[in-house]
């Protein structure tokens, strides 16, 4: 028994052996035919996403080309949003529009759709008649897709091209930066170039300290509503200083003139022309001289507005009261040079007398008694001998003598052998009357609280209660007649230096200036207006600054004070609280 199941069991495995051999071909040949599939599956959905990723790398190659196109045709150096980004508006204190974007398109063509060059600028030729047309040429030639043609167009343009149906053109969407008042202010506004982005006064300063131009980089700003940025500006006494000046300008056919009115409390500056001005819609060349903005970058002699610093300098030494007396009997003499006054009185002067008779001598006496070092610190202070910094860049560089002492310092006394820029003595003013506080210019909108904080004691609030006297004292009885405007209470002080030509001062021809606070009992805004080389004309007694930048400062004062909110006050309250000096 043991054997025969010996046996069965050796036939039983056999048969298993068997069966196991003959399964084994079979089922190799059944996974390798799944093994076959599999992989032929993955091999198509590989092939599949190749293709879309290339046909899609195509299209966003095409596009991100198109984009960086050059209005020459190459490849610009900034992304496609740079055209197509918006750039904040940016409003006057009182919420008036001073810049902002308006949507243009663009004409582009692709020579690669072209096949005559010639016939695409016969027709667009009528079209736009300042085309370049060598450079379109060349360009419709290229062997790019992508060309720019002619930037911002005007709808009429676009339409007309449509109506000619031109092969191989297209637009674009851009936007163009757009000036409503035109010329007005167009120093302080500055310009975008025509990718908008800022290259000169606030457009820059917004790029500059905003990160403006990295969110354009990105084309973020045209859909992230950035608020509108707000400046220190009165776009009403902007227009109005303006006017003034164009029609002092042709009146008394001069070269130029500047008008400011500044804030004495803040800094704020209010409104700032320079004429001859531009058009930031349609500038000139950077070289071309209305570009020049006066008011901050020139620098000049500004006569004797400074005996406003001088005087005050003489009060804050405490060498010097309104009892004081000063010697203007005779000229002074420093070896050949002779320093003597224009309306001479040939006797002592009472301390108010110099400044109302604008007497050089006394001046010059003024500024001997305290000494140079002390003169020269004193315009430091007032931040009259370096150069200034604004939102807006482009400060001149004063010019001051070259040594202190003797009749350097006697001529700097009243304004001759040193220049400064008209924003830098309008500022230098508003600390001698405000009561003492140097703030520097703004071109934004500034708290009283924040001003403090800007702000460097200059002089003692006694000193500039004296000086508020003496201005209001020279508006009333000297050389500010002409500035004045009824229930304003305005304090002025001339200032007629002669201009330097060919290295000599010219007799004949004058850099004049006028400058007035307003109302002195409680001063709230600084007046100064120049104008270079005025003429002397019918009906007007002179060419110094009495009858010229003076009565067009009064203009200014009359027609701004209203809406700045100053209300007149016809009383004599303001006057008498001054005359108790």
């Amino acid at each position: 028994m043991m054997k025969l199941a010996s046996i069965f069991k050796k036939k039983t495995e056999a048969k298993r052996a068997d069966a196991s051999e003959a399964a084994t071909p079979q089922t190799d040949v059944f996974q390798g035919t799944a093994k076959k599939r599999v992989s032929l599956a993955r091999s198509r959905v590989a092939f599949v996403t190749v293709a879309f990723v290339a046909v899609y790398a195509v299209i966003g190659g095409r596009l991100v080309h198109y984009s960086l196109a050059k209005e020459d045709g190459t490849v610009a150096r900034a992304a496609a949003p740079l055209t197509l980004a918006r750039r904040p508006d940016i409003v006057d204190r009182n919420g008036a529009i001073m810049a902002t974007d308006v949507r243009m398109m663009s004409l582009y063509a692709d020579p690669s759709m072209i096949t005559s060059a010639d016939d695409v600028l016969e027709a667009l030729k009528p079209i736009f008649p300042d085309l370049d047309v060598k450079r379109a040429y060349r360009l419709l030639r290229s062997r790019g897709e992508f060309v720019w043609l002619k930037r911002q167009i005007t709808p009429r343009q676009q339409s007309q091209v449509l109506a000619a149906g031109v092969p191989g053109v297209g637009f674009r969407p851009e936007v163009r930066r757009f000036y409503p008042g035109g010329p007005e202010a167009a120093h302080i506004l500055g310009l975008v170039d025509i990718d908008n982005r800022g290259l000169s006064g606030i457009e820059r300063y917004m790029d500059k300290t905003d990160g403006i131009s990295g969110l354009m980089g990105l084309g973020l700003t045209g859909s992230m509503g950035l608020k509108p940025f707000e400046v220190s500006l009165d776009l009403r006494a902007e227009s109005i200083v303006r006017d003034t000046l164009v029609r002092g300008v042709e009146k008394f056919e001069a070269l130029g003139a500047t008008g400011i009115i500044l804030r004495a409390d803040t800094g704020e500056v209010v409104a700032l022309a320079s004429y001859p001005d531009f058009d930031p819609n349609n500038p000139p060349p950077a070289s071309d001289k209305r570009m020049l903005n006066h008011a901050i970058t020139g620098v000049y002699e500004m006569g004797s507005t400074f005996k406003l610093f001088t005087l005050a300098m003489g009060l804050e030494s405490g060498k010097f009261n309104l009892q004081s007396m000063v010697d203007a009997k005779t000229p002074l003499y420093f070896g050949s040079s002779r320093i003597g006054d224009d309306h001479a009185q040939n006797r002592i002067l009472t301390y108010p007398e110099v400044f109302t008779y604008s007497s050089n001598i006394g001046a010059s006496r003024i500024a001997g008694a305290v000494g140079p070092d002390y003169q020269k610190n004193f315009l430091e202070k007032l931040g009259l001998l370096d150069r200034i910094e604004t939102e807006i860049g482009g400060s001149g560089t004063p010019q001051k003598p070259q040594k202190w002492g003797g009749v350097f310092s006697a001529t700097v006394s009243f304004g001759q052998g040193i220049t400064t820029t008209p924003l830098q003595t309008a500022a230098a003013a508003a600390a001698i009357i405000n009561g003492g506080k140097l703030m520097p210019p703004t071109f934004l909108p500034r708290t009283p609280e924040e001003a403090d904080r800007a702000a460097t004691r200059v002089i003692s609030e006694d000193t500039s209660d004296k000086m508020r006297y003496l201005l209001r004292l020279n508006g009333t009885e000297g050389s500010g007649r002409n500035g004045q405007v009824p229930g304003y209470r305005v304090g002025a002080k001339t200032g007629t230096a002669e201009k330097i030509i060919d290295g000599k001062y010219a007799h004949d021809h004058n850099f004049n200036a006028f400058l007035a606070a307003f109302p002195m009992d409680d001063p709230e805004y600084v007046v100064l207006v120049t104008i270079d080389d005025p003429k002397k004309v019918e009906g007007v007694p002179g060419r110094t600054a009495a009858w010229n930048a003076g009565p067009m400062t009064g203009e200014i004062i009359r027609r701004t004070a209203p809406i700045l909110g100053v209300d007149p006050d016809f009383g004599e309250d303001g006057n008498a609280r001054l005359a108790a000096y």
